[in-house]
This record gives structure tokens, sequence and C-alpha cells, in this order.
């Protein structure tokens, strides 16, 4: 033993020392030839998962070579040359002294491949080698106690080589374990795994699921179940050697005594918190019957089995340790892949023989079995489809199959459905060759649907936009890219859509750059206001000549869901030849005007220069009846068609994107075209009518009729209505115009009501001698003097967040004035106004 070891740490240093080879001749090759004991240098044969296999022969000594009868550099491999070397310890022995790096020492007697002798052996790592210096002890002489010690140590090592030999096939030990294994969940501890060995102890009771102190209650009287309690409570596992139990295992009311080995270890969850124990316990009945007769014998050998079973516990502490180990990482994985949303499978052999299938899985065809049969006999659909070829294909050639979005017919209580996964199949191997075939697979069904939804409604709306009867178009960013143009925009622009999509606006358009146009498109993204456009001059290059137009527009902020301002929707129609006609009825007028001026100097001049302005008059009347006129089919049609679109589009479609905001614009604008043409079709019938026939008409029955067609606006605003007519009881006027006038007056005074405080508006009406005067008083906005100047002009707007025409007042003073009456207002800015009526005689 002294000179193994001394020689195996000589021979460690001349291999770990550089300054010896570097100052003598190779003197490592000359001592190693010099041993007069065998000597050889071994290097690691690894498995893929970095575990050593067997040793290779580097070098040999000549005593080596000699003891061995081998050459200085053997061809084969260790443990090709010894198999033997497993089951008697010595090949266990190499693997930990490389393992650790420490001296380990083995004698051990070697009858097989050709030796039978007993060695002597001392091995060591040095770098990345193993160093082993090995004595034939044979032909020593050796006192009977030496003897009886060596065969002591190679029963033991023995006993060491089998129990390597079970670590190395643990992963198969532990399918077919012989063992007691059961996990409990909870403080109740619920059932939750028994293998079949456990099961079989208990054939007449059903585990799973049920608390154990209800499931063997005798157990639980012989304080089993308050062991696992402690081990829950504490997180400190019990291991228990040699237990007795006593159970009726076959249900006949006569108890049997067992004695166990068992070990309760805590489980925990991902959080690190213990949620159940696992079991791993063994009967070893049959050893303790045994050793309560060993007993029996000489002290001597009671003191070597007790030496022997010690040393075998605390091996089998180590498997039970590796076991725990591996079940709770196979644990992790099967709690891992029965959780996950996606269904998953895992398939055994060439013929794909499920061994399992999480709830994922199952849940795509809850009618079939899975595990234990073959793909094609779960799934003889996968023959005609395909997919079973290409898992024979995965398998064969090892290479992952990879499907995206492949649709599957999945049967369910209402029949097939079309549905889509996106799916991986692959190899999985074990000790380097394939052992079958993983797929993991995720359903994008609504993925997919909701994507060929969202296309065809954008094809929709894109259909859409490209017919509507406005020019639209949306810009993006500071830039203002145009991100979208239908036809009529791009035929205002004079370009075609590959030339304007994305393009800056300006950039596309670079003469309307000084036109104003980009500080408003950048004022909408800086201020979320809408901006509009009333006949807005504008000057583009069409058909390579410069040619001025006019538009109506309304540029509208887009935002994201954040409320970001990302962009600007602009709706913007053609009114150019609208306002050149305005234009000429315009300069119409102002040759009216200059005649009369000149007219003054003689009156036969007047009477020519009045019957011009009478026929100028009748040609605007008729000109603005005929617009009036001709508009409305155009707008009732753009009405009808967006009635169409809102019944065709999906209520969902409704709600996506620009789709709501591009809508209730047009609506607006339909609604806006539709007051202006049916206020300049009334302004038109008073100029060609200028007075209706006057009866006498009662005006209380007016005053009711118009309350109730304010009732809405009178009760959502509060307003208080005070209504006081006194000996007015009729008034001689057309019975329609008078209408007018009460529901204009009236209608004015709710809607630009003061924001701070409740409305009120009251109506009185009064004799004048021959006339009757109303009166129609409010607390609203008031109106400045600059603002009382303007107030009856046609078209004049003077409060922006009230919508409105600007033609109620102005008609109101027409339909008055016509009758020979006269219309003021007093009032005062914060604190209301008061508009007086003076009806004829």
């Amino acid at each position: 033993m002294l000179v193994g070891g001394a020689l195996l740490a000589l021979l460690f240093a001349l291999l770990s020392s550089s300054l010896l080879v570097a100052t003598f001749d190779n003197p490592l090759d000359v001592f190693f030839d010099l041993v007069p004991t065998g000597a050889a240098l071994y290097a690691p044969v690894c498995d893929p998962g970095g575990e050593v296999v067997d040793f290779r022969f580097v070098r040999l000594n000549p005593a080596g070579q000699r003891l061995l009868g081998l050459p200085a550099q053997p061809p084969r491999t260790f443990r090709e040359y010894y198999p033997h070397s497993v089951p008697t310890g010595i090949f266990a022995l190499y693997c930990a002294a490389y393992r650790t790096g420490q001296v380990a020492t083995y004698d051990v007697p070697y009858a097989g491949d050709g030796l039978d002798t007993f060695f002597r052996l001392v091995a060591q790592r040095c770098g990345d080698v193993l160093v082993v210096n090995f004595t034939d002890m044979a032909d020593l002489p050796h006192s009977a106690v030496e003897a009886a010690l060596r065969a002591a140590q190679a029963a033991e090592q023995l006993a060491r080589a089998e129990i390597e030999t079970q670590r190395q096939r643990l992963t198969e030990v532990l399918r077919q374990l012989p063992t007691q294994i059961a996990t409990y969940h909870g403080p109740d501890h619920v059932y939750t795994f028994v293998n079949q060995r456990y099961q079989d102890y208990f054939p007449a009771q059903a585990l799973l699921g049920r608390p154990g102190r209800q499931a063997l209650p005798a157990a639980a009287a012989q304080g089993f179940f308050d062991l696992l309690d402690r081990v829950y409570q504490t997180g400190e596992p019990y291991h228990g050697v040699e237990l007795p139990i006593t159970l009726d295992f076959s249900a006949s009311g006569r108890g049997q005594q067992l004695f166990i080995n068992t070990l309760y270890h805590p489980l925990r969850n991902s959080q690190g918190e213990i949620n159940g124990v696992l079991d791993f316990s063994y009967d070893v009945t049959e050893q303790v019957r045994a050793r309560q007769q060993v007993q029996q014998l000489n002290q001597d050998l009671e003191v070597r089995v007790a030496d022997a079973t010690q040393a075998a516990l605390a091996l089998q502490a180590d498997v039970l340790a590796a076991a725990q180990r591996q079940v709770q990482e196979r644990e992790t994985f099967y709690q891992v892949f029965t959780q996950t949303p996606a269904a998953i499978s895992l398939k055994r052999g060439p013929e794909h023989r499920y061994v399992f299938v999480n709830t994922g899985y199952q849940a795509l065809f809850p009618d079939r079995v899975f595990v234990g049969h073959t793909v094609a006999e779960a799934l003889p659909e996968t023959l005609q489809n395909g997919i079973l070829s290409l898992l024979d294909k995965v398998y064969r050639t090892g290479e992952p199959y990879f499907g995206h979005e492949v649709p599957l017919p999945v049967p369910g209580p209402k029949g097939t459905r079309q549905a889509y996964y996106t799916f991986t199949s692959q190899a999985y191997r074990e000790h380097g060759a394939i052992a079958g075939i993983s797929t993991f697979a995720y359903e994008v069904t609504e993925q997919v649907l909701a994507r060929q939804q969202r296309e065809a409604h954008q094809n929709e709306l894109q259909r859409i936009f490209e017919q509507a009867p406005v020019a639209i178009a949306v810009f993006r960013g500071p830039a203002h890219t145009i991100e979208l143009a239908n036809d009529l925009q791009l035929a205002i622009w004079d370009r075609t859509r590959e030339q304007a999509l994305g393009k800056g606006l300006f950039e596309l358009l670079p003469e309307v750059v000084a036109q104003g146009f980009e500080q408003i498109l950048t004022g909408v993204m800086a201020t979320g206001q809408s901006y509009v456009g009333i006949e807005a001059p504008a000057s583009f290059t069409r058909h390579g000549v410069r040619e001025e137009i006019f538009v109506n527009f309304v540029h509208h902020p887009l935002r994201e869901a954040d409320g970001r301002i990302s962009g600007v929707v602009a709706v913007i129609t053609d009114t150019t030849e609208q306002v050149r006609a305005r234009q000429l009825v315009e300069a119409s007028q102002r040759q009216v005007q200059a005649l009369n001026e000149e007219l003054t100097a003689t009156n036969q001049e007047l009477l020519a220069s009045n019957a011009r302005l009478r026929r100028t008059n009748v040609d605007l009347d008729t000109f603005i009846y005929t617009a009036s006129h001709d508009l409305k089919a155009p707008i009732a049609n753009i009405e009808g068609l967006l009635a169409l679109l809102r019944q065709q589009l999906p209520a969902e479609t409704q709600r996506v994107g620009l789709v709501p905001r591009v809508l209730g614009m047009m609506q607006e604008s339909v609604e806006r075209f539709r007051l202006t043409i049916a206020q300049l079709t009334d302004l038109t019938r008073l100029q060609q009518v200028p007075t209706e026939p006057s009866q006498p008409v009662q005006l209380a029955a007016v005053i009711e009729a118009v309350r109730l067609d304010l009732a809405p606006l009178l009760e959502a605003t509060d307003t208080q209505l005070t209504v006081t007519i006194g000996e007015c009881e009729t008034v001689q006027f057309a019975p329609q115009h008078l209408r007018s006038i009460v529901y204009n007056l009236l209608s004015n005074a709710v809607k630009y009501r003061h924001p701070d405080r409740v409305p009120q508006v009251q109506l009185r009406c009064r004799a004048a001698g021959q006339q009757v005067v109303l009166d129609v008083q409010d607390n609203g906005l008031g109106l400045s003097q600059p603002q009382q100047e303007q107030l009856f002009t046609l078209f004049q707007r003077l409060h922006a967040h009230v919508e409105g025409s600007g033609v109620g007042l102005y008609m109101v003073k027409r339909i008055v004035e016509n009758a020979g009456g006269t219309l003021t207002v007093q009032s005062q800015e914060g604190v209301g106004s008061t508009f007086t009526v003076t009806f004829p005689a």
C-alpha cells in the first residue's frame, strides 16, 4: 500500500512538473519505464452528456505490459479489455478518482478476462489523464487476518460495484422501481400519485384523489401521517429505517406486520412554498428477518454485517436522494406540460406510440384515448392528411418540422370545425439515438380568422373610400406623409396613386407650400382641434397649367389608443363652380351698385338702373333657388349611400380605426348641407313671395306648438320658460311666418345660454296702440356692440361653439320687414338679450 502510494505520488509529481521536463531529456519516460510495478496512463471517454463511460490507454509501462500481456499503447479501451472491471468495482474506482481528483486505493481479487490474481490499485487524476499504479499481490505472503480483511474488502467492493451499476441505470430503475412511491398534496395529504408497487399493497383501496387518513385509517392510527404532517409543516425531510407497520392488505380482517425504510421529503412549488410530500419507501421485511437471525451468530460476524449494512444504507440513501431529485424534476416538467396552454404530446418509437399528452392536447380530441396507442390507432385520419408521413420523416432524419397556421378539422359537440395550428414536431434522443418525437402545438384560429376578417374589412373600407362622393385623404406624422387618398382626391391633385402614397404632401405638391395649408395641418396636430375651411382658394399645377380652385374642407386630428395625435384626415369638396357662380353674382351686384350711383344724376337713368337691379335680383333669386334645388338630389344620394354603408358594415367594423370618425364627419357634412339648402330655399321663397296673406292667428296655440317642438332642448338644458300673453290673444299675420319668428327667437335664446347659470327665457306680448309688440328676453351670453351691428347679416355666425348657418335671424328680419313690421335687439354682453318684434296694425 505504501509502496504503491509513494510511486503514484512520484508519478503524479513528475507529470505535474514542467521544470523537470524542461531540465532533463524526458525523465518521465525513464522513470515510467523503470518502475517495478505496473503503471498506466488513461484518458477518459465521455458520452454526449459529459459522463465518463470508459477509459482509453495513453501508455502502459514495461512492468504493466508484462502483468497484463498488453503492448505499450493498447488499441482497445479499458472496458473492452476488462468487462469484469464493472462488477468488481474497479471501473467505479477509476471514475471516482478522475471525478474527485483524490487518491483512490483498492485491493481487489480479479478472476476473469484472462487474469486470476489479487491486485492492489492506486489511482489519481493528473490534468486530463488518470494515473494508475497496480501491483500483483498474489505472490506476496499474507497473514490470515489480512486475508480475511481482503475477503471482506472484496465483498464490500462487489457491493459498491453493484450500486454503481444501479446508479448508471437509474433512469430505467425509476421507471420500473420495485419500491413504493407516492406523492401527497396539501395539508390533508391527498394522494396525487402512486406507483404500481405501492398500489399492489392495497388492491382493494382507491387511493388517488383521497386524503391519506381517509384512504388508510390503519396507517394513520400508527402515526405515519403524523410524520407527514411534521415534514409538511417544517420542511425538514424524515428518513425512517426499518419502521414496523401492520396493515390488512387483503381486507381479510387479519393484519400483517412489515418493516419498511422510508424517506418523506417536502415538495415545493415554483414560489418555494411547500405544497406536498414525496413518499419513497421500500419493504425491508426480509432483510430485517434475516438480520434478526444473523444477530444470533458470533459477535465478529455481527459486527461485520452491521458495518456492511451501514455502508449499504448510506449508498441506498444516495440512491434515494437521486431518485427523489429525478422524481421532483419529472414532476416539475409534468406540471409545466400539464398547465401550459399549448397542446403537448410525447410519442416513442418508429410507430409513434403516445407516452404522454397534456390537457390541451386531450381537449382537441376529448373522445380519443392516446397513451399506449400509436398515432395511426388514435388518429387514423393522419394517414390521409399526411401528418403521419411528416412524423416518419422527423423520426428518420432527426430534422424538426415547423407548421405555421396549418388548417386542421377538429371534431366538437356541434360537429367538425376548421381550426388552425402552429406547431413544432422535434425528435428527442436517449443515449445518442432518436427515441421519439415531441410535438408542441398552439391554436391560432382566432388570430387567423381575425386577420382574415381585418383584411376583408380593410378591403371593404378601401372600396368604400374609393367610391365615396367626397375627396378623402389621410396624412401621418409631422411631414404629413400621404397614407390614403381616394380617386377624387387624386383627381384634385392631378397625381396617380403610385406618385402620391408614401410621400409628404408638400413634397408631392410644392406649389401649395406658401398657401397656408401646412400651417393649418400643423395646427390641427398641435392643438387637436378640427379645422373647417369654406370656399378656401388653392392653386395647383394640373395638366401642366397653374389652376386656382375653391374647396370646402375639414381637417380632423387622428388619435392613437393612448390619445396621442399621429395624423390628420381630410374630407374635401371642390366648390369651384359654386364660387365662380357666386362671384359672377357678386360682380353683377357691384355693377348694379355702380349703376345706381351713376343713375342718381337723372331720374331716367335711376328708373333704368332700378329695372336692371330688379332683373338682377330675380336672376340671383333664381340662381339661389336653382342651386339649392339642384343640390338636394346629390345630398340625398350621399345620405342614402351613407345609410347603406352603415347597414352593410358590421357593427364591429364601424368601431375600427378611422371608420367611426369618417362616417361621423360625412354625416355631419350631409346635415349641414341639408340645413343650408333648406334655409336657402326658405330665403328664396321669401324673396319670390314677399308677403303671404295675413289672418288672425291664436298666439297661445303657436307658442305651445313651438314649446312642444323644443321640449327635448328645454328639458335637456333645464330652461325656465315664462309666457305672458296678456291681451294679445290673436295676431294678424301669416301663420307659417309667425311660427318661424317664435321658433327662431325661442330656440336662439336657449342655444346661446350662459354656461354658468340656469337659462331663463321670458316671452311677453303687449299692445302698443294699433300695433302688437312681442318681446323675447333671455339671460344668456349677450352681445357686444360690434356683434349687434353684424347680427342680422346673412350667413353671419357670432358664436362658433353653437351649430348654425347664420340664416335664421336674417330670415326672421326679412319676414317681419316684408310684412311692414320691425325687429330690434337690446343686449349686454354677459347679461343677456331682448329681441322685440313689432307687428303692423
